[in-house]
Order: structure tokens, then C-alpha cells, then sequence
């Protein structure tokens, strides 16, 4: 196979930027390919408003000859031989009655469970939330003003915390074993579109997801695993500091039960206080970890895309994004995080009389306003003297007073007036997008003193990278608190806890930072369980 990269032409619509790919690659071949594909697309906008499609393409020309041939007679072009390894999923060969538990069906607990289930294992994968048809339901009657459900919100149940997000499926992690690969091709399989092999910032949206996570359990039942929702674990059953099992409740019933475990994969939510706090008490090794908070804001999409694309930006290019990054006078980072482009701001409290937000998009991204997290980084020392749960407590401290600030909604302040530190009293030119209730505040009262100064230093910096980003009316919601685990569940090299037949995994176990790096490492936690089950 032939890799041609940098192949630049000028951004147009799908179908006339295929046919300039095939034009060029017949210039090439002297006749169009039988066998290529796409290998990764992005937009190239640093000659704006000239837009340019990137392209890197694979060619399969036949054989090794006729590709030393191509790479002697086009030697101007990019282009290599490339031979990407496949991964190799764990293969079972133990005993046939081995019981392997998963707690938490986010993208981590998921792709533990089938990797479980395709090696050859039958594990049982439980969750204390509801499927995600049950969810969305809780969720936005939630939104609507009902009652929030402690198992079955933004944060918690099937799909996890991301899918009420964006839905975003890039990631920095290196993969020489190709398991991205693998995860991307059984997204595919369960509904997600098939750009997401090639596009540099892969997205499918939440409206997408929600479909993509039902696909994913079917996948998994066929395979022999079998799953139980409304289902939280609340005992960890230890012998000679080995798992012999957990203690469980039904949420909906309040029925009790133990399940015998030979293994436990522990991939719980960022958002998992209760679990951590058990662990804690049965003596896992844990540690505190950096972490960030802040708030989110709002500005029109159209600014956005004129900012990135140049003014007048033709129809056909995506809702545009950015990412932002700066340094307050203390050092401290502050950077722009899960950027939502045409999305909303959702409130994504999962406990009562605490308030938390996050971003979320659909698939099409066409939404009147762009949004994104503007965090602080929680340093060590910001919380040592707490203890290990330091980070947790600074975050339910602030979110109770972000609840108390919004009465229970959205809080949200116009950057002029929490710039100057006072109250706003009424909206600018931008209009909220949110989902669920808000109300007007003066959210500085939600964070620390050195995160407000901190961000309020940053904007300058952010407004020379991209001019107009500071405008007065764009709207800040509050609090975004739940960026990732204030804690790490220790394992080590083998994947593996202090407590023989642990394997923690997964964002909230703070080995991740997204979907795709969830779901690796929940794939990781499986082989690392296979194997030990020999």
C-alpha cells in the first residue's frame, strides 16, 4: 500500500473534492485507482479566507514492484510504503467458568467488555445508571425543569459522561498497536459515520452517539456478555487482598445481592465520588492528581467561523472550532477545553443542591452559538492539605456555590461584568444556548480567588489570538468543574491494583481524557485481565 500525503486543494463540497482526488490520482497513474481510500482529511485555513483540504491517500497499486515503480517516477510527491499492523484482540484459553465483572458502561467499561467478550470471556458488565433510551428521557425532562435522578443524568448511565458531549473521537495517545483502529471500526459497525477513520478532528455528536452506544451493547450481547443497569456496586468483597467479588444494589428496587469476581475491571466516571470514597475505606492505593476548573462562554458560531475561516466563510465548510491556550501571572495554565462548535451548554449536575455544566453538540453542529470550557489548572498544593480527596472537595465546595448562585440554574454573567467583577443585569447581543434553566449571577463567586484572576488574565491573551474573542457580551456559564478525575486508582505496568484481580481503567480512574483514551484503555484493561487469567 502507497501513502501519498499533503495532497492540498481547495476546499469545496464533498462530492467536487472527490473528484479532484480522482482527477489527481489518474494524473498519477495514467487511470483511475481500482483500490484507495482516504487516510486522513483536515482544513488547512492559514491563508484565509483561501481554505485548503488536506488529504493523505492510500493506494493499493497491486504489488511491491509496482509500488517501487510508482515511488521512482513520482518522487516529488509525499509518499511512502506503509504497512500499519492490526491489533490483535486477547484470545481466552482458560477455564470456562472464570467470572469477570466490569463496573461503569462509559466508553472504558464498554470496550473492556467486549474486548472481554470477543477474547472469548462472558463478562458482566453493570451499570448504575439506565440505558441510554431511558437516560435521554431523565435527562431532559431534567432540563425541562423536573426532578434530578441521582443514577440517570448527564453524568451518569450507558454511554457515560460523553454522551451528552460533542462526541469528539480525537486523541493524543500514541497506538503502535492499532486499537484506535479497532475502536473506530466498531463505532462504524453500531451507526457512527465512516468519516471518522480519516477525519483529523473526528466527531459524531451526541444525537449520533446515543445510537452508537445502543449498537455497541447489541454488539456486546451477541457476543456472550450480558449487562445489568440500575445496578450500583456498593461493597468491594476482598479476601487475603485479593477480589473475591462485590456487593451490589438495585437503584429502582433497593434490592441487594453479592456477585462472585475471579477478576473486576473498575472503570467508573470522573464523577464516581461515592465509589471512590468506598475504595478508599478498603484500602486500594489512590493518589491525587492535577486537574482543572472553570467556566464555560459563549459566542456566536458566525463570529467564530469569520475569525478562523475569514469573513463570508462559504456555506459548505464545518462549524469552525479553536483551541486557546495561556499562562496567568501566578504560572498557572489556562486553556480552552472540549470546544462545542453550533452546540449548548448543558447543565450536567449530578447531585442535588450542586451545579456543574458541560458542552454538547450534534452531529450536523449547527447551533447558533459556539462553546467552550475556560479552565484554571488545579495545582497540588491547592489542595494538599485536604488530603487525597482535596480535589474532590474543592469541586463540591464550588459547585454548591454555583447552585446557590443560579438558585438551582444555569448561572451566567457577561464577560464584561465578571472582567470588572460586578453583577449583570441584563443580555448583550448574545443569546444563551443552553439546555436546562439559567438565570443572570455573578459567577466569580463559584471559583476560587486565583482561578477568577486567573482567567480574567487570560482573555487579553486569547483575544490577540483570535481578535474579537473578548467581546464584551459573550456569555460565561458556570461552573465547569468535572474536567477529569481529581484522583488516580494506582495499578501498576500489568494494569493491575495492589489488590490482585483490580483493574482500574478509564477516565475516571485517571488513566484517560476522552472517548477514544477511555476506550483504549478499558481495551487494555481486558488484555491485561485475559492474561491474567491464564
Amino acid at each position: 500500500m502507497i501513502r501519498i500525503s499533503d495532497i492540498k486543494i481547495p476546499a469545496a463540497p464533498p462530492e467536487a473534492e472527490w473528484a479532484a482526488l480522482e482527477e489527481k490520482m489518474q494524473q498519477w497513474l495514467g487511470e483511475k485507482p481500482q483500490i484507495w481510500r482516504v487516510a486522513r482529511h483536515s482544513l488547512d485555513a492559514r491563508k484565509k479566507p483561501e481554505i485548503f483540504s488536506v488529504y493523505a491517500l492510500d493506494l493499493d497499486l497491486g504489488s511491491p514492484k509496482q509500488e517501487e515503480a510508482f515511488l521512482r517516477r513520482r518522487r516529488k510527491l509525499k509518499a511512502a510504503v506503509i504497512r500499519e499492523k492490526a491489533y490483535d484482540p486477547p484470545r481466552y484459553t482458560g477455564r470456562e467458568s472464570a467470572q469477570v465483572i466490569v463496573v461503569g458502561a462509559g466508553p472504558a467499561g464498554l470496550f473492556a467488555a467486549l474486548n472481554l467478550a470477543w477474547a472469548g470471556l462472558r463478562p458482566l458488565l453493570i451499570e448504575q445508571g439506565a440505558p441510554v433510551e431511558e437516560r435521554q428521557k431523565d435527562v431532559e425532562a431534567f432540563w425541562q425543569g423536573g426532578t434530578l435522578k441521582p443514577w440517570s443524568n448527564v453524568q451518569f448511565g450507558e454511554g457515560g459522561a460523553g454522551t451528552f458531549s460533542d462526541g469528539k473521537l480525537s486523541s493524543g495517545i500514541r497506538d503502535k498497536e492499532g486499537r484506535i483502529s479497532y475502536m473506530l471500526e466498531a463505532f462504524i459497525r453500531a451507526g457512527a459515520p465512516e468519516r471518522i477513520r480519516w477525519e483529523a478532528k473526528p466527531h459524531i455528536g451526541t444525537d449520533v452517539l446515543r445510537q452508537v452506544v445502543k449498537g455497541l451493547r447489541k454488539e456486546l450481547l451477541a457476543a456472550g456478555g450480558s449487562i445489568r443497569f440500575h445496578t450500583r456496586m456498593t461493597d468491594l468483597l476482598l479476601e487475603d487482598e485479593r477480589v473475591k467479588g462485590i456487593a451490589v444494589q438495585d437503584t429502582k428496587t433497593g434490592d441487594c445481592q453479592t456477585l462472585p469476581a475471579d477478576a473486576l475491571v473498575l472503570a467508573p466516571g470522573h464523577s464516581a465520588r461515592g465509589l471512590f470514597r468506598l475504595l478508599q475505606e478498603k484500602g486500594v492505593p489512590m493518589e491525587a492528581k492535577p486537574f482543572a476548573m472553570g467556566l464555560r462562554i459563549q459566542h456566536p458560531q458566525a463570529q467564530i467561523n469569520a475569525l478562523q475561516y475569514g469573513a463570508n466563510p462559504p456555506g459548505y465548510l464545518p462549524a469552525a472550532d479553536y483551541k486557546l491556550t495561556a499562562r496567568a501571572s501566578d504560572g498557572r495554565g489556562v486553556y480552552s477545553f472540549c470546544m462545542c462548535p453550533g452546540g449548548y451548554v448543558v447543565n450536567a449536575s449530578s447531585e442535588e443542591g450542586r451545579l456543574c455544566v458541560n458542552g454538547m453538540s450534534e452531529a450536523a453542529r449547527n447551533g447558533e452559538n459556539a462553546n467552550a470550557a475556560l479552565v484554571v489548572q488545579i495545582r497540588p498544593e491547592d489542595t494538599a492539605s485536604a488530603g487525597l480527596f482535596g480535589g474532590l472537595l474543592l469541586q463540591e465546595k464550588w459547585e454548591a456555590a454555583a447552585w446557590q448562585l443560579g438558585e438551582g440554574k444555569i448561572p451566567l454573567q457577561l464577560w464584561e461584568d465578571f472582567s470588572a467583577g460586578r453583577p449583570s443585569g441584563a443580555l448583550g447581543a448574545v443569546q444563551p444556548a443552553c439546555k436546562g434553566a439559567w438565570q443572570m449571577a455573578d459567577i466569580g463567586g463559584a471559583l476560587p480567588d486565583y482561578a477568577v484572576r486567573a482567567l480574567r488574565e487570560a482573555m487579553p491573551q486569547f483575544d490577540q489570538t483570535l481578535p474579537g474573542f473578548g467581546r464584551p457580551d459573550s456569555l460565561l456559564c458556570g461552573i465547569e468543574s468535572r474536567t477529569s478525575s481529581p484522583l488516580r486508582i494506582l495499578r501498576n505496568e500489568g494494569g493491575e491494583s495492589k489488590i490482585k484481580g483490580l483493574f482500574p481503567c478509564g477516565e475516571g480512574a485517571g488513566y484517560a481524557g476522552g472517548i477514544t483514551s477511555a476506550a483504549v484503555d478499558g481495551m487494555r484493561a481486558a488484555e491485561a485481565v485475559t492474561a491474567s487469567l491464564v
